[in-house]
Parts: C-alpha cells; sequence; structure tokens
C-alpha cells in the first residue's frame, strides 16, 4: 500500500512538516509476475526442425547388386554437382555436371529413381560427398532435393580421390 509518513522538525520558525513519501510496490511486482506468467503461458514454443540422418556402420559390406542402384552426388565449387550412377571405377551412366534447380540435381534423382525401379525393383541408394571446395549451403540443397523427392535411403560420406579427380576433369574442384 502508498503510505505517507511525516516527521516533524522544528526550528526557529516553528514547527515545520515535511511529508516524505513511502511507496510499497507490492502491487507493481505482483503485476509484474502477472504478466511474466501470462506471457510464458500464452507464447508458442518453437519446436527444433532437424533433418533425420542414419550414416552408415564404418566398414560395413555394401548388398550385392548396391553399385547398380547406388547414385553418387559430389559437391563441387561454383555450385556444381557432379553424379555419377554406379562406382567410380565402372561408372553405369557417365559422370554428369549440374546445378541445383530443379532441373538440375532434382531432374537427375527423379530419372535415377524412375531407372533403377525399373531395372533392379529396388530403390535407390545416394551418397553425397562434398568436396573441400563445396559450401555447407551445397549440402544442405541436396539434402532438400532428397527430401522432396522423396529418397528414403541416403548417407555423407568423405570424397575419394577417384571422386576428385572426375571433378578436376570436369573442372567443378
Amino acid at each position: 500500500m502508498a503510505e505517507l509518513t511525516t516527521s516533524e522538525k522544528s526550528g526557529k520558525r516553528g514547527t515545520l512538516k515535511r511529508h516524505h513519501p513511502r511507496i510499497d510496490f507490492t502491487a507493481m511486482v505482483d503485476l509484474a509476475f502477472l504478466l511474466i506468467t501470462f506471457f510464458i503461458l500464452t507464447t508458442s514454443l518453437i519446436k527444433p526442425k532437424a533433418m533425420d540422418l542414419a550414416m552408415p556402420v564404418h566398414g560395413a559390406p555394401p548388398g550385392g547388386d548396391a553399385a547398380s542402384r547406388t547414385m553418387t552426388i559430389c559437391l563441387g565449387k561454383n555450385n556444381q554437382v557432379l553424379w555419377y550412377l554406379g562406382l567410380p571405377d565402372r561408372p553405369l551412366v557417365q559422370p554428369t555436371i549440374v546445378n541445383y534447380s530443379k532441373n538440375g540435381l532434382r531432374a537427375a534423382i527423379i530419372n535415377n529413381e524412375r531407372r533403377v525401379l525399373k531395372n533392379t525393383g529396388k530403390t535407390l541408394l545416394v551418397i553425397l560427398k562434398p568436396s573441400a571446395h563445396s559450401l555447407y549451403d551445397n549440402l544442405v540443397n541436396s539434402l532438400d532435393e532428397l527430401n522432396i523427392t522423396s529418397v528414403e535411403s541416403y548417407g555423407i560420406a568423405d570424397i575419394s580421390p577417384k571422386d576428385i579427380e572426375m571433378l578436376k576433369q570436369k573442372d567443378a574442384y
């Protein structure tokens, strides 16, 4: 509560009364805590958004027909992507440079999904290999394209010397 206290002083001219207000802040503190409680309870908390990523076990041998349904995506410099189907020594589809547009990487993923499903009856496996000259944004864009095209099996691996050689041949390293 707000209170006023008075003190009396006597001087040469007589008694002088001064009023020194004393303010009780209890109600204001109560109001502040009520407002804080209101805003905490009515605010929707931001839920963390994370992408599920399952990494393969180191040294685990792939299945027998895994090479025929594996698409390797190598991330190069200047927002360029090199992709091929099969093994680096014996690719089933020659290495091709594309960009991150829907007519580039997305179209390549969709076409290879159809080709693998038609030839093997199984789903496509994708391996992302970022190079030293690629940007983090390129990796995120590639993962976005895999989510857009509904690729179920993909992983991120270190780039091999053979992949670096292919990127250099295509002037993307």
